[in-house]
């Protein structure tokens, strides 16, 4: 209960900042939501905010597997949205979710829909985004290549790996909405003092900036630290603070947590370091194997993850999962309406 009315809080709290109503000048004809199987719960609160239905579409599938698409509604000269996550689920593979995604979009432009919106809050496939070795895919890029080739005319994405995938779309307009803005009030209600802010690799410092930057707009004086692992043959890597931690309550702030090996690695550092309370924030939790697990037994005092990936299990007192429902409906919103995202992002 305490964690539905923290997320309901948050959602209200975003709603009211926003100046958010069910305004009569979008015409709810003039555009239709789809969704696939892989976050129905999600789609359907979007939908629920923007005042309309989900309409209707048969994603199954054939008895070999084969994915299965019939769309039950007229798409013709509309303005079509999918919301898909590309993630692994209960009862599907990302490459189920991917391919359910594909073939709605297939579905549609075949139909002659004006345009297609994938609205895709976890974008799989983003971590390889260079060339590690020789001979390897630079994944991240293949999958636009994909969806632009499927006929997808505009990405609204949710806290992208790396920046420089929206370069890996030549075609679509590419918006990648950040969750910041909608986080930083919640700590900021923790009263925390004497704030580090630990970016837990190299490529997480510009999300980290964005945290800092919304800390200060409430006069709470934070700072960045960055937590680098030195890899190391045959056992556990080396974990390195750069910046001071002692007497500090900590935010870790990354876009995913997987395994949570390294998150609980760098608490465990953190927390030796001399911090006090230490909080983190993931945009995904695609949590494989025993992350929730290691995560319940860590020095984390709370993490806080979105609805971007559906839960696979229950969560334990430390984890917090808020709902992105109403920043995706305000996008679809704006988008909807011809307007710029920038202000989704302002406190």
């Amino acid at each position: 209960m305490i964690k539905f009315l923290t997320s309901f809080l948050i959602v209200v709290s975003f709603l009211l900042s926003h100046g958010y109503s069910l305004e009569k000048d979008i015409d709810k004809d003039s555009f239709r939501l789809f969704a696939g199987n892989s976050n129905p719960d999600l789609a359907q609160e979007v939908a629920n905010i923007l005042g309309v239905d989900i309409n209707e579409a048969e994603v199954g599938r054939f008895h070999d597997g084969e994915i299965k698409i019939k769309i039950n509604d007229n798409v013709k000269g509309k303005d079509i949205y999918i919301l898909q996550s590309v993630c692994t689920t209960k009862d599907a593979s990302v490459n189920d979710n991917l391919m359910e995604l594909y073939l709605l979009i297939r579905a549609c432009k075949r139909s002659s829909a004006k345009r297609i919106v994938a609205v895709i809050p976890y974008l799989g496939y983003a971590r390889q985004d260079r060339k590690y070795s020789e001979i390897c895919p630079i994944s991240a890029s293949d999958i636009a290549m994909l969806l632009e080739a499927a006929g997808a005319d505009h990405i609204i994405s949710l806290d992208m790996h790396s920046a420089q995938i929206q370069g890996f779309y030549h075609k679509a307009i590419v918006d990648n909405l950040m969750i910041h803005f909608l986080v930083v009030p919640y700590f900021v209600r923790k009263d925390l003092s004497k704030v580090a802010v630990v970016a837990s690799h190299a490529g997480a410092i510009t999300r980290s900036i964005k945290f800092i930057d919304g800390l200060n707009r409430y006069n709470i004086d934070s700072r960045l630290v960055v937590c680098t692992a030195l890899p190391q043959k045959n056992r556990t890597a080396d974990i390195f603070l750069i910046g001071d931690v002692k007497d500090s309550d900590v935010l870790i702030v990354n876009d995913m947590c997987d395994t949570g090996k390294s998150l609980v690695a760098a608490a465990k550092e953190l927390k030796k370091s001399g911090a006090n309370k230490i909080y983190a924030c993931a945009t995904h939790g695609l949590f494989s194997h025993d992350a929730i697990d290691k995560i319940k037994n860590s020095d984390i005092d709370e993490m806080i993850i979105t609805d971007s990936i559906p839960l696979r299990q229950d969560l334990p007192n430390n984890i917090t999962q808020i709902s992105i429902a109403p920043l995706i409906a305000a996008a679809i919103k704006k988008t909807q309406k011809g307007e710029s995202l920038s202000n989704l992002y302002q406190y």
